[in-house]
């Protein structure tokens, strides 16, 4: 367990310092990255957001809100507290066109800053639970590595950057997007400011 919650947190860390992120869209607060490498491509949403990074981490490591501001989440609920700054959740995303609805199992651990320099931590992952196998009646998904990292950049601002590594299943999510137009993820990301904000 210790493990898997390390990895969760290294894989994103890992992920964000990566060499080669070409930046491909940019408005007023919002800007996305993307990097590819083999057939994973990783997207990196950086958003300016008027709260204290602190206040930032709370609402974002509270995945029960996520439905609040992301309409890929239909349901959220924890699984497991498995301790202070683990949870495992429970999601299921809206079917798209032809394909049954997705579920998730997920776990999220988040940490604290060390130094003032450094980000707030929420990773994400898939993991398996016996006691929640897949259904007939969902895909069930698998989060490979995903996250949020909040820097503080004033007393009452922050920059909260969100990271998908994503694989070809969750492409169909994203395929329109990146076709020409990145408008979904855009409106993920300002409603995501709305709420924060």
């Amino acid at each position: 367990q210790a493990y898997v919650s390390y990895s969760n947190v290294a894989a994103l860390t890992h992920l964000a310092a990566k060499p080669g992120w070409e930046i491909t869209s940019t408005l007023d607060d919002i800007k996305i990255w993307t990097h590819e490498e083999g057939d994973l491509l990783s997207l990196k949403i950086e958003m300016q957001v008027k709260i204290p990074s602190h206040l930032a981490f709370s609402l974002l490591s509270d995945f029960t809100f996520r439905q609040q501001w992301d309409k890929h989440f239909l349901s959220c609920e924890v699984l497991q507290a498995v301790n202070e700054d683990e949870k495992i959740y429970y999601v299921t995303s809206p079917p798209m066109t032809g394909h049954k609805p997705r579920d998730f199992v997920i776990l999220v651990s988040q940490r604290q800053p060390c130094k003032p320099s450094e980000p707030y931590v929420v990773a994400v992952k898939s993991v398996t639970l016996t006691s929640m196998p897949p259904s007939p009646e969902y895909c069930r998904s698998e989060i490979l590595c995903a996250g949020f990292q909040i820097y503080s950049d004033s007393n009452s601002t922050c920059t909260v950057c969100y990271f998908n590594q994503v694989t070809s299943g969750v492409m169909p999510y994203l395929a329109a997007n990146l076709t020409g137009s990145s408008k979904s993820i855009e409106d993920t990301a300002l409603e995501c400011i709305k709420f924060l904000e």
